[in-house]
């Protein structure tokens, strides 16, 4: 399939016009570095015909802004960026060298720090597993092969693994940087996506047992909330030894149970308000005004059909179909899909990942198309 158009993201100090009228908000740019502006997100944002030029320029100038600006891998922008981005090269052609090339400078700076100091210290442990995730989507995607920065990536991270299979993780930032469960996912889905990297460890014992540590830990540990229900099993399509076919259809059913009567899915209703990280933002979801009858939203849906599609549901399904079908409906005038963040009301970084998942469901699905 060619690309049915190739970003002209030339540099990460690339000069681009904004995707919404700054007017159109009252709030300072979600995302600013050197001429590239992503205007805040809100709820009031108009939906707007579908435009997949719109959606994925939104991806690019935020993981390009974000990166210059704030010089770090970030789970829910750039890190989500080269997670994701690399498996829509069939449609929007071959991600940014640039990114990678960030990806793999900070994997470097990293690597001086080194995994003891960096071991219980904040959220390194999620750039690194994240910076492994990256560039394994980008092997897997663009490159057809494992590279050494790849395997160096996996190999820190492990080094940085706890004795129970986790890494040290924050709690405070749901759904992304919350909890050891979600870290362990990422690692996970990092090792069952790099090309050969598991065959490669044939010789290499300890590495091989960190890697049944982080499997028995998924398999055995109790599941903390729906919503890692559903990254348990897109792990499990990924790598082998976490849930048997069985339960794989238990969690399919979980989340048709969970789809809401538009076709969406909220984030909202797959925890509850105390389940979420630390139970920290409990306080301000059970005030929000439509607490009972959440909304549906970008991220909950797409990730919802993107492990739906993984599992092997057909996109002819009804409900698969649904979903999509929301998805056509949904797109706000800048490109993204508004998701109301569990975090903040001032910044909602979740809607970054509320565009990247429902681009790769629709593609999946033969739907990316104006």
């Amino acid at each position: 399939m060619r690309p049915y158009f190739l970003l002209p993201v030339v540099g990460l100090a690339l000069v681009v016009a904004n995707l919404a009228s700054a007017e159109d908000f009252d709030q300072p740019n979600q995302y600013e570095a050197d001429g590239v502006t992503v205007p805040a997100a809100r709820a009031e944002e108009p939906v707007a015909e579908f435009s997949i030029k719109k959606a994925a320029l939104h991806l690019d100038h935020g993981a390009i802004a974000w990166s210059k600006q704030k010089k770090c891998v970030s789970c829910h922008t750039n890190g989500t960026y080269l997670f994701i981005r690399p498996a829509l090269s069939n449609t929007l052609g071959k991600p940014s060298e640039d990114m990678r090339s960030f990806f793999v400078e900070q994997l470097a700076s990293l690597e001086k720090v080194g995994a003891r100091k960096m071991k219980r210290s904040g959220t390194r442990s999620a750039q690194v597993i994240y910076i492994a995730a990256g560039l394994a989507e980008w092997d897997t995607h663009v490159t057809k092969k494992l590279s050494p920065e790849t395997d160096k990536a996996l190999r820190l991270a492990f080094e940085m693994q706890n004795k129970d299979g986790t890494w040290h993780s924050v709690t405070c930032w749901p759904p992304f940087e919350s909890s050891a469960y979600q870290e362990a996912h990422m690692a996970a889905m990092a090792v069952g996506t790099a090309p050969g990297w598991l065959g490669s460890l044939a010789d290499d014992d300890e590495l091989r047992e960190r890697v049944e540590l982080l499997k028995t830990y998924l398999r055995e540990t109790e599941v903390p909330h729906d919503y890692a229900r559903v990254l348990r099993l897109w792990t499990s399509l990924r790598l082998d030894g976490i849930l048997n076919s069985e339960q794989q259809q238990s969690t399919v059913k979980l989340i048709r149970e969970h789809q809401r009567d538009d076709g969406g899915w909220s984030m909202r209703t797959f925890a509850t308000p105390e389940q979420w990280g630390g139970g920290n933002r409990a306080e301000k979801i059970r005030a929000e005004l439509d607490f009972d009858t959440p909304p549906s939203d970008g991220h909950m849906t797409g990730l919802a059909l993107l492990v739906l599609q993984a599992a092997g549901v057909s996109n002819d399904d009804p409900e698969v179909r649904q979903g999509l079908k929301w998805l056509r409906e949904n797109q706000r005038k800048s490109g993204r899909w508004w998701t109301r963040s569990l975090n903040t009301d001032k910044w909602h970084f979740i809607t970054y990942s509320g565009t990247a998942y429902p681009l790769l469901a629709l593609q999946n699905a033969a739907a990316l198309t104006e």
